[in-house]
């Protein structure tokens, strides 16, 4: 007979160790750790669920795809159409269909037969001068007017985040206009594509350049947190761009489902609390993103910008034409 002490003991262990009693779930990840640690933990604290994270910052796909069946991995999370849809046609993904996720994210934020699922949303926006621009609207068209010459600072044409909006521009307007308007944005720039969105704000902070372009996280980070940059964050505002017709562009952190997940119900249970609004709470006041629930507010540094009309155009459109926009950026020699 067991003792009844020793009995209570282990029933109290039982209880202390959720992660052992609910499982785990394998996790690959291209996002930054101080980013994504505090939603997992959240997670496990949750659910029980023991997470087990991989980080790299490229090379996941091809390493799921050598692991082949016997690949640990359950979730690739990821930042950008461009690497979700790379993930799908590397053959590493598998569809999944869950009423949570399709009710949790709309359409044009998730892949249709089921292989990845946005997170929340960042919006490519545009960085200004506040001593040198007035205007407090403008749209993505503008970026090639001649008013602009010599006035425009961009990381390069073919970071995912620049080819993203391209690629979008494309499937709006077809080729031969977006190759005009890419044209005519490289006629206006101020020098030669290089660094990264924070480079943008600083150069426009050092009169190198008027406006530019970077993601909405950004701008916020170095307003509210990396105190270095704040100063270019002082000098700088940020405006949302739209296109003609149409609202501001927007790309997703996201996720998509390994092909040979070995903990599969549990990467299901995982990516349905990312969309829950316990993890969209913190995606909007922790990473500094939109969050896909619309009842979730915004983070007030993120709101101070107005109000995001996101555009209705469905990123799976966006992958569709993400190299012919980088064939044309190539071709007009954009970072030339």
């Amino acid at each position: 007979m067991i003792n009844r002490t020793l009995l209570t003991t282990l029933c109290a262990l039982a209880l202390a160790t959720p992660a052992f009693a609910q499982g785990e779930v394998n996790v690959y990840s291209y996002r930054e750790h101080k980013l994504i640690q505090p939603l997992l933990d959240a997670f496990t604290k949750d659910t029980g669920i023991k997470v087990n994270v991989i980080s790299a910052s490229s090379g996941l796909e091809q390493r799921i795809k050598t692991e082949g069946v016997n690949s640990p991995a359950d979730v690739l999370l990821t930042v950008d159409i461009a690497r979700l849809q790379e993930a799908v046609d590397s053959g590493i993904t598998q569809s999944i269909k869950s009423p949570v996720l399709d009710k949790a994210v709309a359409q044009q934020y998730r892949d249709p037969a089921g292989n990845w699922y946005g997170l929340a949303m960042r919006a490519r926006v545009v960085y200004a001068s506040k001593e040198r621009v007035a205007q407090n609207a403008i749209t993505y068209d503008e970026l090639s007017d001649p008013k602009w010459k010599g006035k425009i600072c961009i990381r390069s044409g073919q970071h995912m985040y620049n080819n993203a909006l391209f690629a979008a521009y494309l499937a709006k307007h077809g080729e031969a206009k977006t190759e005009e308007w890419l044209r005519g944005i490289k006629a206006n720039l101020a020098q030669k594509p290089s660094g990264g969105d924070r480079e943008v704000a600083r150069d426009i902070a050092a009169g190198k350049c008027d406006i530019g372009l970077g993601n909405t996280y950004y701008w916020a980070l170095m307003n509210d947190k990396e105190a270095d940059r704040k100063p270019w964050a002082a000098a700088t505002k940020v405006i949302l761009p739209t296109f003609q017709g149409g609202g501001t562009h927007v790309n997703l952190s996201g996720v998509a489902f390994a092909k040979h997940a070995p903990h599969k119900d549990n990467a299901v249970k995982l990516v349905e609390w990312l969309v829950g609004e316990h993890a969209q709470h913190m995606y909007a006041d922790v990473n500094y993103e939109y969050p896909l629930l619309s009842e979730i507010k915004v983070n007030p540094t993120i709101a101070g910008y107005g109000t995001l009309k996101a555009d209705a155009l469905p990123l799976s459109e966006i992958a569709k034409n993400k190299k012919a926009a980088a064939n044309l950026v190539d071709k007009v020699g954009f970072d030339n």
